[in-house]
């Protein structure tokens, strides 16, 4: 109740300040996810796949071969079943991200089909009301946004956090091997960590975390994936209850300033409050919880299922934790957590020889360009030494790159350092079966059994 009565005092007075009238989102902003789903523009003239989705079990398993066919029969083509135009070459896909004028990404955060009556309701309350900032803002307001979202992520943040990344995966392993093999490694240290960092680095309290990880954990469905109706209900409760949160805490923040994100943003915003408004604020700290946590768990497990099984790899970083680097750009070219992006055409436009009508939804294949043979040799092979890794496009390209890959990197490095210096005999656990999440853009394990010598 505390912090309820703290954000109601905060709001009062914010009304009567210089540019206050940009606290409130307002049509020009765009809300952060659009509920109601546009119809489907069909373009004519391009070739047209039936069966093309990322919803099957084939596909959810291993999504390359199906990547390396469509890319190789028709790499611009119109699929049925999700209802976008799908990009898979590199040159193509680089092209949309960097016309940001003609490709939009104001579709990104939107839910792929539609949501029902009851998770819409929900979502629909008066103070749900976050507004596009990053990912899905438009320009000119996306660049004057990530000015202060990018000095959030400086040296001088990464160097703040190193000490605790390096304390906290050092006591997620001493837990793990306290409670014995074999373990869940998703559970135990691939979800946790990357969640309490992403929470230290808004600066959440510590005692939320549990709470904060419950509201934040199934996001992904909603978005991105099919979900039914009770789980649409679900996670849209959690969203509503998530976003409270965040505002409550911001506006606890007027008064405690903190060396975070969230007081560092708050003193852009009172230095000049037309420059970044208030509800911008707390729009990017409902938005970064999801975007530096379940991307970098997926990317830990990753790099496991890629290193483990290969013991030469394994064996290698072991006693030369140097190679990690580049072995874990591989990861993110080989197995990326992230394997398509969205975009919208806001003109008519065309690619490839194909015509595109304004409002056509986009699918970037990000995993059939990381894997294209004319820029990667023996493409279906993990080569932890492979020169060029790194020029993979698992983080974006333009002026929507992640801005968060920098923590990202840093995170996978501590942890496999921690990981392999710690538990050398690390393996998966033989015979079992990964489930992954049924959506069209995130790839990892929901499970993922480990043991140790």
């Amino acid at each position: 109740m505390q912090r309820r009565r703290i954000h109601v005092e905060v709001f009062k007075h914010y009304r009567e300040l210089p540019g206050s009238n940009r606290i409130m989102s307002t049509e020009n902003d765009g809300a952060y996810h659009n509920i109601r789903i546009p119809p489907r523009v069909k373009p004519s003239g391009c070739p047209i796949d039936h069966d093309f989705t990322t919803f099957t079990d084939e596909y959810l398993i291993n999504p390359y071969p199906e990547l390396k066919r469509i890319r190789d029969e028709n790499p611009v083509f119109y699929s049925e079943k999700l209802g976008y135009l799908v990009v898979t070459r590199m040159e193509d896909v680089t092209e949309v991200f960097r016309d940001h004028d003609v490709y939009s990404s104001a579709n990104v955060q939107d839910p792929v089909f539609p949501v029902c009556e009851k998770a819409a309701a929900v979502l629909a309350a008066e103070d749900f009301n976050p507004v596009a900032v990053m990912s899905n803002r438009q320009q000119p307001d996306h660049t004057r946004i990530k000015k202060y979202t990018k000095e959030g992520f400086s040296g001088r943040r990464m160097k703040v956090l190193e000490p605790y990344i390096r304390r906290r995966s050092q006591e997620l392993i001493d837990e793990m091997i306290k409670k014995g093999g074999p373990v869940d490694f998703v559970s135990a240290f691939g979800h946790p960590l990357p969640g309490q960092i992403i929470f230290r680095f808004i600066g959440f309290d510590e005692a939320d975390d549990d709470q904060l990880m419950q509201w934040t954990g199934n996001r992904l469905a909603f978005t991105w994936g099919n979900p039914g109706e009770d789980e649409q209900v679900e996670i849209a409760e959690k969203m509503l209850k998530y976003w409270r949160y965040c505002r409550e805490f911001v506006a606890s923040r007027w008064t405690d300033r903190k060396d975070d994100l969230t007081s560092e943003l708050l003193n852009a915003h009172e230095a000049d409050p037309n420059e970044l408004a208030y509800r911008e604020v707390e729009s990017i700290i409902y938005g970064h919880s999801f975007a530096g946590h379940e991307i970098v768990s997926n990317f830990m497990s990753n790099s496991l299922l890629c290193l483990l099984p290969r013991r030469d790899d394994w064996e290698a970083i072991c006693k030369d934790p140097a190679l990690i680097p580049n072995a874990l750009e591989e990861v993110l070219r080989y197995e990326s957590p992230q394997t398509s992006w969205r975009r919208v055409t806001n003109i008519d436009t065309s690619i490839a020889g194909v015509d595109i009508p304004a409002g056509t939804q986009v699918f970037l294949s990000l995993g059939a360009a990381n894997h294209q043979p004319s820029l990667f040799e023996s493409p279906a092979e993990f080569d932890m030494k492979r020169k060029n890794a790194r020029k993979h496009i698992s983080f974006g390209h333009g002026i929507h790159f992640c801005l968060g890959a920098r923590l990202a990197r840093l995170e996978g490095v501590i942890a496999m350092e921690a990981l392999s210096q710690r538990l050398p005999g690390l393996r998966l656990v033989d015979d079992q079966n990964l489930n992954y999440s049924a959506n069209i853009t995130f790839r990892g394990p929901s499970k993922l059994m480990i043991d140790w010598d």
